[in-house]
């Protein structure tokens, strides 16, 4: 063959193991979550590549013959390729005819090799893992293609192929569900890429720790609760708004493990307002308070939240007696950090003896 259609053979036989090469890694890393987004935006092509996706064994079957095909044809070409310039070349110098033939052939395997590892192999290689889902899109088309043309022998290798996984007992699709680990790596690499403020890491992180901590981390513990008993007198209870101005208060019987409910301070202060007595045992004035045992999660406090259509909650343990109450402020405190800030000695303020200003 002549010198110079070998070498016009090799660089067609490079193009097309790179064109295979960069198929192969572009399907397999592109991330499926960048490739809805595509889809979304109206690139149907990305439909076509997570099919592929969930489909993967003809697609690879193509590849794989594809290339072993052309690394054949690379062997038996590459021989005379570069061969007959090197054996001319060493002939100048007055080399044996035999010993420029070995060396020639020596040299233009490896030559050949090398081309074929540098273009067809790290090249489109690292080209599909710089721009995953953007190559894996250009390529699924050609790649149908081929899918038509070597269907016998993909139909063949592919149930062969399925047969040895299930004799094998593995898997012949891969698992592509989120996970919480797989959100939070996420959320790890944009921080260190910088794509996420260090606070919005944090917020994400918080978020997953609902489902592990438990109300006692976030509640105001015992120590701390103010409360009225429902006999307490108006005085008493004008005298502790006062002292603390809460927005809420437990209402009691007796002592503070005996809840009968709580009370807004909005409710208390209109009453003032219209010039009405003060009075816990009045009807209406006090509400249901939902009660949670200790062991509940923060995650399910927001459920319990929700289904009760309530903010407020007292905590109690396994002996029912009150260890702490807990608010939804509370809940997203806990998830928004440094970023939030309690607003409860905010929404009542004494402006002189006589005004109050209620937010």
């Amino acid at each position: 063959m002549d010198s110079t259609v070998s070498l016009l053979l090799i660089a067609a036989l490079i193009a097309v193991s790179a064109f295979f090469s960069t198929a192969e890694l572009a399907v397999a890393a592109s991330r499926r979550v960048r490739l809805r987004q595509m889809l979304e935006h109206g690139d149907l092509r990305a439909q076509q590549v997570m099919h592929v996706q969930d489909h993967p064994g003809d697609y690879f079957t193509v590849i794989q013959i594809g290339q072993n095909s052309v690394a054949i044809l690379g062997g038996i070409v590459g021989e005379g390729a570069f061969s007959p310039f090197i054996q001319m070349t060493l002939r100048t110098f007055q080399v044996s005819p035999e010993r420029a033939e070995t060396v020639g052939l020596l040299l233009s395997f490896v030559i050949v090799t090398s081309l074929f590892i540098l273009l067809s192999d790290l090249f489109p290689k690292r080209l599909g893992m710089v721009a995953p889902e953007r190559v894996a899109v250009s390529v699924v088309g050609p790649m149908r293609i081929f899918l038509v043309v070597f269907r016998p022998v993909v139909w063949f290798f592919s149930h062969l192929t399925d047969a040895l996984f299930k004799l094998l007992g593995l898997p012949t699709r891969r698992d592509d569900s989120i996970t919480s680990d797989d959100i939070r790596a996420m959320a790890h690499a944009g921080a260190e890429a910088g794509v996420l403020a260090a606070r919005e890491h944090q917020v994400i992180e918080n978020v997953f720790e609902l489902e592990t901590r438990t109300v006692t981390s976030a509640m105001t513990g015992r120590e701390r609760i103010v409360h009225f008993l429902q006999d307490d007198s108006e005085i008493l209870i004008r005298a502790r708004i006062d002292q603390y101005p809460h927005s809420t208060y437990l209402v009691c019987d007796g002592s503070i493990d005996h809840v009968l409910g709580y009370v807004d301070a909005k409710h208390l202060l209109s009453r003032v307002l219209n010039s009405l007595p003060i009075s816990l045992q009045a009807d209406g004035l006090i509400n249901k308070v939902l009660i949670v045992p200790d062991r509940l999660t923060l995650s399910e406090l927001l459920t319990q939240f929700r289904q009760a259509q309530d903010d407020f909650a007292v905590i109690v343990n396994e002996y029912s007696l009150v260890v702490g109450i807990i608010t939804i402020n509370d809940v997203m405190s806990t998830v928004m950090g440094g970023l939030v800030i309690s607003m409860d000695e905010e929404q009542i303020v004494q402006r002189d003896a006589n005004s109050w200003l209620i937010d």
